[in-house]
């Protein structure tokens, strides 16, 4: 029953699957591996993260609806500080994500996107666009030449110049309410639930996991977002553990100063509440 899907050849009872992907559609802010670990009482945090990370991998649906409308779009950075560097676009641990939103009027955000790029040039920018944003929305961005030529794919673009808001005495960073809003909260998120302890590797996958949240946001039923979770989980194809590493050698480790292996002595319950760990 579990062929050609995530579940494929896991060696972890359905039960403990079903859990994990009912804390992750639940908690409102997600679920970190550690505290998925303690929750359910897996024995191994490698098996927690992997877990997480294979739910992850499968949130981005074929050929979903691109953003349509009236569409916000810019770049931020993601990361630590850099010692000896300054400023917001300091290069090293930082990466350059791309943001795009939707803009409701008189005032309100629809859905967002959210993708990592190698550099901030028309190169880079052009393809983000088109993938995620619908032909004949108005795309507002700020004076970056790397969005000049967007007219040319079918866009409307809106320019709007941080130096011309500087010299009416604006906020620049106004311009563009909805892309710094969901930047924000993506940051705050990662550094919430996640405590930062993000790798440039799997950056993608979070920012996966924040958009799916985000777009939902509104959903009454957190039942529904469980059955949307489980549905994209059934339809994907497998996923090893050797993809989502970045060696296939090394392991997941627990994080510093915490047992890989057993029960947490605060969270000891009795085997009843634990169905699948009965003999």
């Amino acid at each position: 029953m579990t062929a050609g899907t995530i579940f494929d050849k896991t060696r972890t009872p359905l039960t403990v699957w079903f859990s994990a992907c009912w804390l992750f559609a639940t908690q409102k802010d997600g679920v970190s591996a550690q505290s998925l670990q303690r929750a359910l009482a897996i024995t191994s945090y490698q098996t927690a993260w992997a877990m997480l990370h294979r739910v992850r991998s499968v949130l981005v649906r074929p050929g979903r609806e691109r953003l349509a409308g009236r569409v916000e779009a810019d770049e931020t950075y993601i990361g630590g500080d850099e010692p000896g560097l300054r400023g917001g676009r300091q290069k090293g641990k930082k990466t350059l994500v791309g943001v795009a939103v939707e803009v409701h009027e008189p005032k309100g955000f629809g859905r967002c996107r959210m993708q990592i790029l190698p550099d901030a040039s028309a190169a880079s920018l052009h393809p983000f666009v088109t993938a995620h944003i619908e032909p004949g929305a108005a795309v507002i961005t700020d004076g970056w030449q790397g969005y000049a030529g967007i007219e040319d794919l079918g866009y409307a673009r809106e320019r709007r110049s941080q130096r011309a808001a500087r010299l009416r005495g604006e906020d620049p960073g106004q311009l563009l309410p909805g892309v710094h809003r969901v930047a924000s909260l993506a940051k705050r998120w990662l550094l919430g639930t996640h405590q930062g302890s993000v790798d440039e590797a799997h950056l993608q996958a979070y920012l996966d996991e924040f958009v799916f949240r985000f777009n939902r946001r509104h959903s009454r039923s957190r039942g529904l977002v469980f059955h949307r979770v489980l549905q994209l989980a059934v339809g994907h194809e497998p996923v090893r553990y050797r993809d989502l590493v970045v060696d296939p050698q090394a392991k997941a480790h627990p994080p510093a100063g915490r047992a890989g292996h057993g029960h947490p002595r605060s969270l000891e319950r009795p085997p009843a509440n634990r169905p699948w760990r009965a003999a």
